[in-house]
Protein backbone atom coordinates (compact mmCIF):
# COMPACT_ATOMS: atom_id res chain seq x y z
CA UNK A 1 0.00 0.00 0.00
CA UNK A 2 1.24 3.24 -1.16
CA UNK A 3 2.05 6.04 1.64
CA UNK A 4 -0.95 8.45 1.36
CA UNK A 5 -3.02 5.57 0.42
CA UNK A 6 -6.00 4.61 3.20
CA UNK A 7 -6.71 1.42 4.02
CA UNK A 8 -9.72 -0.67 2.76
CA UNK A 9 -12.96 -0.33 5.06
CA UNK A 10 -14.80 -3.82 3.60
CA UNK A 11 -14.98 -5.99 6.14
CA UNK A 12 -14.61 -9.23 3.89
CA UNK A 13 -10.92 -8.08 3.54
CA UNK A 14 -9.89 -9.77 6.92
CA UNK A 15 -7.27 -12.31 7.79
CA UNK A 16 -7.64 -15.01 5.46
CA UNK A 17 -8.04 -12.60 2.34
CA UNK A 18 -5.12 -10.76 3.90
CA UNK A 19 -3.01 -14.24 4.30
CA UNK A 20 -3.73 -15.53 1.20
CA UNK A 21 -2.40 -11.97 -0.40
CA UNK A 22 0.74 -13.25 1.46
CA UNK A 23 1.03 -15.92 -0.29
CA UNK A 24 1.04 -14.84 -3.45
CA UNK A 25 3.66 -11.77 -3.03
CA UNK A 26 5.81 -14.63 -1.87
CA UNK A 27 4.64 -17.29 -4.52
CA UNK A 28 5.09 -14.85 -7.20
CA UNK A 29 8.15 -13.13 -5.90
CA UNK A 30 6.20 -10.05 -6.21
CA UNK A 31 9.19 -8.65 -3.35
CA UNK A 32 9.17 -6.97 -0.29
CA UNK A 33 6.97 -3.80 -0.54
CA UNK A 34 3.95 -6.31 -2.02
CA UNK A 35 4.73 -8.54 1.09
CA UNK A 36 5.00 -5.67 3.61
CA UNK A 37 1.17 -4.88 1.83
CA UNK A 38 -0.23 -7.96 2.04
CA UNK A 39 1.25 -8.73 5.87
CA UNK A 40 -0.39 -5.01 6.79
CA UNK A 41 -3.83 -6.40 5.17
CA UNK A 42 -3.66 -10.23 7.16
CA UNK A 43 -3.07 -8.60 10.65
CA UNK A 44 -5.02 -5.33 10.22
CA UNK A 45 -2.00 -2.81 11.02
CA UNK A 46 0.54 -0.29 9.49
CA UNK A 47 3.59 -2.16 8.48
CA UNK A 48 7.61 -1.40 7.90
CA UNK A 49 10.00 -3.88 7.28
CA UNK A 50 13.78 -2.98 8.10
CA UNK A 51 17.20 -4.77 7.49
CA UNK A 52 19.37 -5.72 9.84
CA UNK A 53 21.14 -2.22 9.50
CA UNK A 54 18.03 -0.15 10.08
CA UNK A 55 17.26 0.83 6.78
CA UNK A 56 13.45 0.86 5.28
CA UNK A 57 13.06 -1.77 2.87
CA UNK A 58 9.06 -1.48 2.25
CA UNK A 59 6.73 0.50 4.01
CA UNK A 60 2.72 -0.17 4.06
CA UNK A 61 0.79 2.63 5.99
CA UNK A 62 -2.47 4.47 5.80
CA UNK A 63 -0.90 7.70 5.56
CA UNK A 64 2.86 10.21 5.87
CA UNK A 65 1.77 10.45 9.42
CA UNK A 66 1.22 7.17 10.40
CA UNK A 67 4.43 5.89 8.76
CA UNK A 68 6.29 8.31 10.73
CA UNK A 69 4.75 7.04 13.85
CA UNK A 70 5.97 3.49 13.20
CA UNK A 71 9.25 4.41 11.77
CA UNK A 72 9.90 6.51 15.41
CA UNK A 73 8.41 3.48 17.53
CA UNK A 74 6.09 5.77 18.94
CA UNK A 75 3.83 4.28 21.76
CA UNK A 76 1.17 1.73 20.36
CA UNK A 77 4.16 0.09 17.46
CA UNK A 78 4.87 -3.20 17.85
CA UNK A 79 8.31 -4.57 17.20
CA UNK A 80 9.76 -8.14 16.04
CA UNK A 81 12.44 -9.04 15.45
CA UNK A 82 13.23 -11.05 11.97
CA UNK A 83 15.22 -13.93 12.37
CA UNK A 84 16.41 -16.78 10.48
CA UNK A 85 18.20 -19.83 11.81
CA UNK A 86 18.79 -17.80 15.36
CA UNK A 87 19.94 -14.52 13.56
CA UNK A 88 18.55 -11.34 13.37
CA UNK A 89 18.45 -10.11 9.57
CA UNK A 90 15.75 -7.62 10.11
CA UNK A 91 13.18 -5.82 12.18
CA UNK A 92 9.12 -5.95 11.31
CA UNK A 93 7.16 -3.01 13.16
CA UNK A 94 3.20 -3.17 13.31
CA UNK A 95 1.11 -0.63 14.75
CA UNK A 96 -2.79 -2.13 14.71
CA UNK A 97 -5.81 -0.11 13.00
CA UNK A 98 -8.36 0.80 15.79
CA UNK A 99 -10.21 -1.87 17.14
CA UNK A 100 -7.61 -4.23 15.41
CA UNK A 101 -5.91 -6.99 17.80
CA UNK A 102 -3.96 -9.31 15.31
CA UNK A 103 -3.08 -12.31 17.76
CA UNK A 104 0.50 -12.49 18.74
CA UNK A 105 1.00 -16.41 16.82
CA UNK A 106 -0.67 -15.06 14.12
CA UNK A 107 2.17 -11.75 13.95
CA UNK A 108 5.14 -14.06 14.82
CA UNK A 109 3.88 -16.44 11.87
CA UNK A 110 3.86 -13.83 9.07
CA UNK A 111 7.49 -12.11 10.48
CA UNK A 112 8.91 -15.53 10.27
CA UNK A 113 7.61 -15.38 6.35
CA UNK A 114 8.90 -11.73 6.04
CA UNK A 115 12.21 -13.05 7.37
CA UNK A 116 12.75 -15.64 5.13
CA UNK A 117 11.96 -13.30 1.79
CA UNK A 118 14.29 -10.73 3.26
CA UNK A 119 17.05 -13.29 3.50
CA UNK A 120 16.43 -14.92 -0.02
CA UNK A 121 16.25 -11.27 -1.78
CA UNK A 122 19.02 -9.77 -0.21
CA UNK A 123 21.90 -12.28 0.41
CA UNK A 124 24.12 -12.95 -2.72
CA UNK A 125 24.73 -16.34 -3.50
CA UNK A 126 28.15 -17.36 -1.70
CA UNK A 127 29.15 -14.17 -2.71
CA UNK A 128 30.22 -11.03 -0.39
CA UNK A 129 29.91 -7.56 -1.70
CA UNK A 130 33.46 -6.55 -1.93
CA UNK A 131 34.39 -10.14 -4.26
CA UNK A 132 31.54 -9.30 -6.18
CA UNK A 133 33.13 -4.79 -6.37
CA UNK A 134 35.95 -6.27 -7.52
CA UNK A 135 34.71 -8.60 -10.50
CA UNK A 136 32.71 -6.11 -11.59
CA UNK A 137 35.26 -3.59 -11.76
CA UNK A 138 38.07 -6.14 -13.26
CA UNK A 139 35.71 -6.37 -15.93
CA UNK A 140 34.09 -3.15 -16.97
CA UNK A 141 37.21 -1.35 -16.27
CA UNK A 142 38.94 -4.61 -19.21
CA UNK A 143 41.44 -5.29 -16.53
CA UNK A 144 40.34 -9.02 -17.32
CA UNK A 145 39.87 -9.54 -21.01
CA UNK A 146 40.10 -13.59 -21.26
CA UNK A 147 36.67 -15.46 -21.97
CA UNK A 148 37.29 -18.29 -19.62
CA UNK A 149 39.01 -16.35 -17.17
CA UNK A 150 35.50 -14.22 -16.87
CA UNK A 151 33.22 -17.52 -16.49
CA UNK A 152 35.16 -18.94 -14.31
CA UNK A 153 35.16 -15.82 -11.72
CA UNK A 154 31.44 -15.27 -12.65
CA UNK A 155 30.80 -19.15 -11.49
CA UNK A 156 33.06 -18.26 -8.27
CA UNK A 157 30.04 -15.91 -7.51
CA UNK A 158 27.54 -18.26 -8.25
CA UNK A 159 26.93 -17.04 -11.61
CA UNK A 160 27.32 -18.72 -15.29
CA UNK A 161 27.95 -16.09 -18.13
CA UNK A 162 29.15 -18.39 -20.44
CA UNK A 163 25.69 -17.72 -22.89
CA UNK A 164 26.11 -13.91 -22.38
CA UNK A 165 24.96 -11.24 -19.92
CA UNK A 166 23.61 -7.59 -20.00
CA UNK A 167 24.02 -4.52 -17.82
CA UNK A 168 21.90 -2.65 -15.78
CA UNK A 169 22.64 0.74 -14.06
CA UNK A 170 20.26 2.67 -11.68
CA UNK A 171 20.09 5.68 -10.26
CA UNK A 172 18.46 7.52 -7.48
CA UNK A 173 18.56 11.35 -6.19
CA UNK A 174 17.04 12.49 -3.18
CA UNK A 175 14.44 14.73 -3.69
CA UNK A 176 14.82 15.86 0.54
CA UNK A 177 17.55 15.98 2.86
CA UNK A 178 18.14 12.21 3.47
CA UNK A 179 19.94 10.69 6.98
CA UNK A 180 21.60 7.94 6.74
CA UNK A 181 24.15 5.98 4.20
CA UNK A 182 21.53 5.62 1.54
CA UNK A 183 23.49 4.84 -1.08
CA UNK A 184 24.08 1.39 0.78
CA UNK A 185 20.53 1.20 1.24
CA UNK A 186 19.85 1.42 -2.19
CA UNK A 187 22.31 -1.11 -3.24
CA UNK A 188 20.24 -3.63 -1.36
CA UNK A 189 17.31 -2.17 -3.14
CA UNK A 190 18.58 -3.03 -6.17
CA UNK A 191 20.05 -6.17 -5.27
CA UNK A 192 16.84 -7.49 -3.85
CA UNK A 193 14.75 -6.83 -7.31
CA UNK A 194 17.43 -8.06 -9.65
CA UNK A 195 17.63 -11.11 -7.63
CA UNK A 196 14.23 -11.48 -7.23
CA UNK A 197 14.66 -11.33 -11.35
CA UNK A 198 17.21 -13.19 -12.52
CA UNK A 199 18.82 -15.88 -10.56
CA UNK A 200 22.61 -15.09 -10.36
CA UNK A 201 22.71 -11.53 -10.61
CA UNK A 202 25.45 -9.40 -9.59
CA UNK A 203 25.04 -6.55 -8.34
CA UNK A 204 27.90 -3.81 -6.65
CA UNK A 205 28.96 -0.12 -7.42
CA UNK A 206 31.82 0.41 -9.66
CA UNK A 207 33.48 3.50 -11.46
CA UNK A 208 31.81 3.70 -15.28
CA UNK A 209 33.85 5.93 -17.33
CA UNK A 210 35.22 7.77 -14.00
CA UNK A 211 32.00 7.89 -12.72
CA UNK A 212 30.51 5.77 -9.59
CA UNK A 213 27.10 3.45 -10.97
CA UNK A 214 25.23 0.96 -9.45
CA UNK A 215 25.42 -1.56 -12.09
CA UNK A 216 23.45 -5.13 -12.01
CA UNK A 217 25.53 -7.71 -14.09
CA UNK A 218 22.38 -10.25 -15.16
CA UNK A 219 23.32 -13.70 -16.82
CA UNK A 220 22.05 -14.90 -20.33
CA UNK A 221 21.46 -13.15 -23.56
CA UNK A 222 17.60 -12.67 -23.07
CA UNK A 223 16.10 -9.26 -23.94
CA UNK A 224 13.08 -10.28 -22.33
CA UNK A 225 14.64 -10.78 -19.49
CA UNK A 226 16.53 -7.49 -18.90
CA UNK A 227 13.40 -5.75 -18.91
CA UNK A 228 11.55 -7.76 -16.18
CA UNK A 229 15.03 -7.17 -14.19
CA UNK A 230 14.47 -3.45 -14.85
CA UNK A 231 10.74 -3.50 -13.66
CA UNK A 232 11.43 -5.53 -10.73
CA UNK A 233 14.70 -3.31 -9.69
CA UNK A 234 12.00 0.19 -10.29
CA UNK A 235 9.20 -1.34 -8.18
CA UNK A 236 11.79 -2.49 -5.50
CA UNK A 237 12.98 1.26 -5.78
CA UNK A 238 9.60 2.76 -5.80
CA UNK A 239 8.46 1.04 -2.78
CA UNK A 240 12.15 0.79 -0.49
CA UNK A 241 13.47 3.76 -1.25
CA UNK A 242 10.89 6.54 -0.95
CA UNK A 243 11.46 10.70 -1.50
CA UNK A 244 13.64 9.68 -4.37
CA UNK A 245 13.70 10.11 -7.93
CA UNK A 246 14.91 7.24 -9.51
CA UNK A 247 15.87 5.87 -12.97
CA UNK A 248 16.71 2.07 -14.18
CA UNK A 249 18.09 1.46 -17.20
CA UNK A 250 20.01 -1.20 -19.64
CA UNK A 251 22.11 -2.39 -22.06
CA UNK A 252 21.55 -4.60 -24.90
CA UNK A 253 22.37 -8.17 -24.07
CA UNK A 254 25.80 -9.29 -25.51
CA UNK A 255 26.55 -13.42 -25.90
CA UNK A 256 30.57 -12.94 -25.68
CA UNK A 257 31.08 -11.78 -22.03
CA UNK A 258 34.49 -9.95 -22.87
CA UNK A 259 31.75 -7.58 -24.61
CA UNK A 260 30.88 -6.49 -21.00
CA UNK A 261 32.84 -3.38 -20.81
CA UNK A 262 30.59 -2.43 -23.97
CA UNK A 263 27.46 -3.24 -22.19
CA UNK A 264 28.11 -1.31 -19.02
CA UNK A 265 28.71 1.80 -21.62
CA UNK A 266 25.61 1.01 -23.20
CA UNK A 267 23.66 0.95 -19.82
CA UNK A 268 25.00 4.12 -18.80
CA UNK A 269 24.32 6.28 -21.94
CA UNK A 270 20.75 5.10 -21.42
CA UNK A 271 20.21 5.81 -18.25
CA UNK A 272 22.32 8.95 -19.56
CA UNK A 273 18.87 9.63 -21.92
CA UNK A 274 16.37 8.24 -19.32
CA UNK A 275 16.97 10.94 -17.09
CA UNK A 276 16.84 13.92 -19.61
CA UNK A 277 13.40 11.97 -20.74
CA UNK A 278 12.14 12.49 -16.95
CA UNK A 279 11.66 8.43 -17.08
CA UNK A 280 11.98 5.85 -14.14
CA UNK A 281 12.73 2.92 -17.01
CA UNK A 282 14.20 2.76 -19.92
CA UNK A 283 15.89 -0.24 -22.49
CA UNK A 284 18.10 0.41 -24.85
CA UNK A 285 15.85 -0.96 -27.31
CA UNK A 286 13.30 1.72 -26.07
CA UNK A 287 15.90 4.76 -27.08
CA UNK A 288 14.34 4.74 -30.26
CA UNK A 289 16.88 7.15 -32.80
CA UNK A 290 19.28 7.77 -29.43
CA UNK A 291 20.18 4.30 -30.81
CA UNK A 292 22.66 5.27 -33.20
CA UNK A 293 24.41 7.96 -31.11
CA UNK A 294 24.32 5.15 -28.27
CA UNK A 295 25.84 2.55 -30.40
CA UNK A 296 28.62 5.29 -31.74
CA UNK A 297 29.73 6.45 -28.26
CA UNK A 298 30.19 2.90 -26.87
CA UNK A 299 32.20 2.02 -30.37
CA UNK A 300 34.02 5.57 -30.28
CA UNK A 301 33.22 8.39 -27.50
CA UNK A 302 35.36 11.37 -28.75
CA UNK A 303 33.54 11.01 -32.21
CA UNK A 304 30.60 11.77 -30.29
CA UNK A 305 31.89 14.77 -28.17
CA UNK A 306 33.31 16.43 -30.68
CA UNK A 307 29.87 16.48 -32.48
CA UNK A 308 28.12 17.98 -29.35
CA UNK A 309 31.31 20.64 -29.52
CA UNK A 310 30.44 21.21 -32.94
CA UNK A 311 26.90 22.11 -32.30
CA UNK A 312 25.37 23.09 -29.05
CA UNK A 313 28.42 23.38 -27.43
CA UNK A 314 28.36 26.75 -28.07
CA UNK A 315 25.26 27.65 -26.77
CA UNK A 316 25.93 25.89 -23.48
CA UNK A 317 29.31 28.24 -23.54
CA UNK A 318 27.15 31.39 -24.06
CA UNK A 319 23.82 30.25 -21.87
CA UNK A 320 26.26 29.77 -18.57
CA UNK A 321 28.20 33.03 -19.23
CA UNK A 322 25.44 35.64 -19.74
CA UNK A 323 22.50 33.32 -18.16
CA UNK A 324 20.06 33.55 -21.24
CA UNK A 325 18.23 30.36 -22.18
CA UNK A 326 19.36 29.64 -26.30
CA UNK A 327 19.33 26.18 -25.36
CA UNK A 328 16.10 25.32 -23.80
CA UNK A 329 14.60 27.69 -26.70
CA UNK A 330 16.48 25.21 -29.14
CA UNK A 331 14.53 22.35 -27.60
CA UNK A 332 11.22 23.57 -27.37
CA UNK A 333 11.66 25.21 -30.36
CA UNK A 334 12.32 21.55 -32.56
CA UNK A 335 9.56 19.95 -30.26
CA UNK A 336 7.17 22.28 -31.44
CA UNK A 337 8.01 21.92 -34.78
CA UNK A 338 9.89 24.78 -35.82
CA UNK A 339 6.70 27.13 -34.66
CA UNK A 340 7.80 30.03 -33.32
CA UNK A 341 4.54 31.38 -31.71
CA UNK A 342 3.96 27.91 -29.63
CA UNK A 343 7.70 28.06 -28.52
CA UNK A 344 7.28 31.85 -27.20
CA UNK A 345 4.04 30.74 -25.38
CA UNK A 346 5.60 27.28 -23.83
CA UNK A 347 9.05 29.58 -22.84
CA UNK A 348 6.06 32.45 -21.29
CA UNK A 349 8.40 34.55 -23.78
CA UNK A 350 7.98 37.10 -26.33
CA UNK A 351 8.05 35.93 -30.21
CA UNK A 352 10.41 38.51 -30.09
CA UNK A 353 12.90 37.27 -27.91
CA UNK A 354 12.37 33.65 -29.13
CA UNK A 355 13.13 34.61 -32.94
CA UNK A 356 16.58 36.96 -31.19
CA UNK A 357 17.62 34.15 -29.93
CA UNK A 358 17.51 31.43 -32.58
CA UNK A 359 19.50 34.65 -34.49
CA UNK A 360 22.22 34.32 -31.67
CA UNK A 361 22.10 29.95 -32.21
CA UNK A 362 22.89 30.64 -35.84
CA UNK A 363 25.78 33.09 -34.99
CA UNK A 364 27.39 30.43 -32.34
CA UNK A 365 26.98 27.55 -34.58
CA UNK A 366 26.81 28.22 -37.98
CA UNK A 367 23.42 26.51 -38.27
CA UNK A 368 20.22 28.03 -39.14
CA UNK A 369 17.00 26.68 -37.84
CA UNK A 370 15.24 27.98 -40.59
CA UNK A 371 17.12 25.29 -42.77
CA UNK A 372 16.09 21.74 -42.98
CA UNK A 373 19.71 20.87 -42.24
CA UNK A 374 20.48 23.18 -40.17
CA UNK A 375 17.37 21.92 -37.50
CA UNK A 376 18.62 18.28 -38.27
CA UNK A 377 22.65 18.96 -36.91
CA UNK A 378 21.01 20.75 -33.73
CA UNK A 379 18.46 18.60 -33.02
CA UNK A 380 21.22 15.58 -33.36
CA UNK A 381 23.43 17.97 -31.03
CA UNK A 382 20.68 17.92 -28.60
CA UNK A 383 20.61 14.73 -28.06
CA UNK A 384 24.32 14.17 -27.98
CA UNK A 385 24.27 16.34 -25.05
CA UNK A 386 21.41 14.54 -23.61
CA UNK A 387 23.31 11.23 -24.18
CA UNK A 388 26.77 12.43 -22.55
CA UNK A 389 24.92 13.18 -19.53
CA UNK A 390 25.20 17.15 -19.80
CA UNK A 391 22.23 19.42 -19.06
CA UNK A 392 21.82 22.38 -20.05
CA UNK A 393 22.13 25.68 -18.25
CA UNK A 394 19.04 26.43 -15.73
CA UNK A 395 17.80 29.87 -14.06
CA UNK A 396 16.94 33.12 -15.16
CA UNK A 397 17.68 34.80 -18.56
CA UNK A 398 19.46 38.23 -19.11
CA UNK A 399 18.20 39.15 -22.46
CA UNK A 400 20.39 41.84 -25.02
CA UNK A 401 18.80 44.94 -25.40
CA UNK A 402 19.05 48.70 -24.26
CA UNK A 403 22.06 49.00 -21.29
CA UNK A 404 23.75 46.23 -22.60
CA UNK A 405 21.54 43.99 -22.28
CA UNK A 406 20.58 44.61 -18.34
CA UNK A 407 17.54 45.43 -18.43
CA UNK A 408 15.26 43.56 -16.36
CA UNK A 409 12.06 41.63 -18.52
CA UNK A 410 8.85 42.01 -17.97
CA UNK A 411 7.07 39.27 -16.44
CA UNK A 412 5.80 37.42 -19.58
CA UNK A 413 9.45 36.96 -20.72
CA UNK A 414 10.16 35.20 -17.70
Amino acid sequence: MAVGEQFPTDASLGSSEGLAAVAEAVEGGDGLPALARAIGRALEASVVILDRSSSVLAVACASPSDERAVLEAREGVERLDLMVGRTVVGELRLRGRPGARPSAGLSRALAAVAALELERTSQPERASEEAVGRFLRDLFQRRVTDRDNIVARGKELAADFSDGAGVLVARAHPLVPIDGDWRARMAATVGRGARRAARGALVGWVEVNAVPELAALVPGADAQLMRRVVDAVAAELAGGLTGFHTAVACSRTVIDPVDLHRAAAEAVLTANVAEARGASTLTFEETGSYRLLLTAISEDPSELQRFFDETVAPLIGYDEQYETELVRTLETFLDEDANVARTAERRFTHRHTIRYRLDRVRELTGLDVASTEGRERLGLGLKAMRVLGVSPPGGPALEAGAEAGRVPREAKDR
